[in-house]
């Protein structure tokens, strides 16, 4: 029995400093210190109501990735919108972000549903699809 122990203690910390790298890799990202952004799969309710006490609600905008093009190609929206991809093609695409600023913009490869992406930092941000790079599109946060 002295072996299965062994084994099992090896394999806990095997195991342990992989999570460790893991979680050390994925806090790697860039120069920038803010989090750009936060990302969501639940689709965006589209609003740009003002409230009474004059404080904005966020807004969405939508991207429909069809025909081998992101349409619109170019977007801007307020710093706490919400931009929805939404997939409708006979191929699989993504949305990859372009730079370290845009490095939280990583859809999953899609050829039909939605991914979305809300922006918390004002910027330029430019994306393609990874799967064809020809495919390309930007998001400006005022």
């Amino acid at each position: 029995m002295p072996s299965v122990r062994r084994r099992t203690g090896t394999l806990r910390a095997v195991t342990g400093a992989a999570l460790a790298g893991a979680l050390l890799l994925s806090g790697c990202g860039g120069d920038e210190s803010d989090s750009a952004a936060t990302t969501t799969r639940k689709p965006a309710r589209p609003t740009t109501t003002v409230q009474q006490t004059g404080e904005r609600k966020p807004a969405a905008a939508t991207v429909a990735v069809d025909d081998m093009k992101f349409s619109p190609a170019d977007v801007t929206v307020k710093v706490g919108d919400t931009v929805t991809w939404k997939f409708d093609d006979k191929v699989p695409h993504t949305v990859q972000g372009i730079g370290d600023k845009a490095m939280g913009i990583n859809s999953p490869i899609l050829d039909r549903g939605e991914w979305s992406y809300t922006f918390t930092t004002p910027g330029n941000y430019r994306y393609l699809c990874s799967l064809h790079p020809e495919m390309r599109g930007s998001i400006t946060v005022q």
